[in-house]
C-alpha cells in the first residue's frame, strides 16, 4: 500500500479519532459556561475571550505568513458571520447559562439548529421536504419540549429553564442558524486563522459595548481561569484548528453526523461535574430530539 492510500484510509489511529476529538471539545463549550459564569457576567467574559484569542491569532498567522481575504467584501462577509456566530451564539448560550440553564438543556436547543438549516435550505433551493423530514422535525421539536417542560421551574440552581433564560438560548439558537446559512451563502473559502481572527473582531465590536454596561465585576480565580484558558486555547483555537484539519481531509460528513452527540455528551459531562440530573425524561427527550434531527439532515444515498 503506498503512503497515500495510508493516508486516504486513515490508517493512524490519531486521524480517525480527530471527528470524535472535534465532538467532544465542542461539547466542553457549554461546560465551560457553567464554570466560568458563576465569577464573571457573560459579555465581559466573552469581550476577554475574544480579545486574547485574537493575540494568539496574528502571531500564528504573522509566523505562517498565510494570507488575508482577499477582498473588502469577503472581510465584510465575515465579520457577518463573526458576528452572528460568534458574538450572538456564544453571546445568548453565556447569557442563557447565567440565567440558570443547564449546560444539557443549552446544548439541545441549540442542537436542533440543524434542523432549522435544513428545512430553510430546503425552501429556498426548492427541494421537496419529504415526510420523513417533517416526522424528525416534529420528533426532535417533541423531545425538545419534553426536556424544557421537565427543568421548567422545577430544576435545581444552575439547572433551571425559565422565560428569560429560554429567551437567550433561542437568540443562540437564532444566531447560529443564519450565521451558518449566510456563511453557505456569501463566504468564499480562505484560510481558517485569518477568517477566524476577522469573525472575532467583529464579535469584539458587538460585544464590547454590551460589556461596558455590565455591572458585575469578573471575579479571578482558579475556575475562571481555567475556563478563560481552556475556551482561548481549546475552544478557540484547538477547535478551530482540528476543524480545519478534517475539512482538508473531507472528513466534513463525519463531523456532522457526529453532532448527534454533542447534547448527550454535554449532559453526561454535566452530571459528573455539576450534579445536573440525567431523568429518564431528560434521556428520552436527548434521543427523541437526536433523532428527529438525523432524520431531517440525513443525504439520502443515491439509488
Amino acid at each position: 500500500m503506498s503512503r497515500a492510500d495510508t493516508r486516504a484510509d486513515g490508517a493512524s489511529p490519531w486521524i480517525r479519532a480527530m471527528p470524535w476529538v472535534f465532538v467532544l471539545i465542542w461539547s466542553t463549550g457549554f461546560i465551560v459556561a457553567r464554570y466560568g459564569m458563576p465569577h464573571s457576567p457573560p459579555m465581559t467574559f466573552l469581550a476577554v475571550r475574544y480579545a486574547l484569542s485574537i493575540l494568539c491569532f496574528l502571531p500564528w498567522i504573522a509566523l505562517a505568513g498565510v494570507r488575508w481575504p482577499a477582498s473588502r467584501r469577503q472581510v465584510l462577509h465575515l465579520a457577518v458571520t463573526g458576528a452572528l456566530m460568534h458574538a450572538g451564539y456564544l453571546g445568548g448560550v453565556w447569557a442563557a447559562v447565567k440565567a440558570g440553564m443547564g449546560s444539557g438543556l443549552s446544548a439541545l436547543i441549540v442542537g436542533i439548529q440543524p434542523v432549522l438549516t435544513a428545512i430553510w435550505l430546503s425552501g429556498v433551493s426548492g427541494h421537496h421536504v419529504s415526510r420523513k423530514q417533517w416526522l424528525g422535525l416534529l420528533l426532535g421539536f417533541a423531545g425538545l419540549v419534553l426536556v424544557v417542560s421537565n427543568k421548567f421551574g422545577a430544576g435545581g440552581p444552575g439547572d433551571q429553564a425559565n422565560w428569560l433564560n429560554l429567551s437567550y438560548a433561542l437568540v443562540a439558537l437564532l444566531s447560529i442558524t443564519a450565521g451558518t446559512l449566510y456563511q453557505k451563502r456569501f463566504v468564499q473559502p480562505c484560510d481558517v486563522r485569518t477568517a477566524n481572527t476577522v469573525q472575532l473582531l467583529a464579535a469584539l465590536v458587538v460585544t464590547l459595548p454590551l460589556a461596558l454596561l455590565e455591572t458585575e465585576a469578573m471575579r479571578w480565580n482558579g475556575e475562571l481561569a481555567g475556563a478563560m484558558a481552556w475556551s482561548v486555547l481549546g475552544l478557540t483555537l484547538g477547535g478551530s484548528s482540528l476543524l480545519y484539519l478534517l475539512i482538508q481531509r473531507g472528513a466534513a460528513a463525519s463531523v456532522s453526523s457526529l453532532m448527534y452527540l454533542v447534547p448527550p455528551c454535554t449532559a453526561l459531562v454535566a452530571w459528573v461535574l455539576f450534579g445536573e440530573p440525567v431523568t429518564l425524561a431528560t434521556i428520552a427527550g436527548i434521543a427523541l430530539t437526536a433523532f428527529g434531527v438525523s432524520l431531517v439532515v440525513r443525504v439520502p444515498r443515491p439509488t
